[in-house]
């Protein structure tokens, strides 16, 4: 099993503000893959609301999805899906 990385840049005015981290938290959670948000140099899990909160992304942020697991193609396509449709 080999990871997937994918490079997204955030556009959402506020960032992975509250409403959009829960969102992202609990898609996360339906996938049985490790799911990290890594960010300045540092990871972040995106099964934590916490942790995505605490990573502080903003608006035109690049941020690197990390899936690795039985289901990271799915995931990774989902959640990139996701953080890119919203604005």
């Amino acid at each position: 099993m080999t990871l997937i990385e994918r490079r997204l840049t955030v556009k959402n005015r506020l960032g992975l503000h509250l409403r959009p981290a829960g969102e992202l938290c609990k898609m996360a959670t339906e996938y049985k893959s490790d799911i990290k948000i890594c960010f300045r140099n540092k990871e972040f899990s995106a099964k934590s609301i916490l942790g995505i909160l605490s990573a502080c992304v903003q608006q035109d942020d690049e941020i690197t999805l990390v899936c690795n697991g039985a289901d990271e193609a799915e995931a990774c396509e989902a959640l990139a899906a996701f953080i890119e449709s919203q604005e």
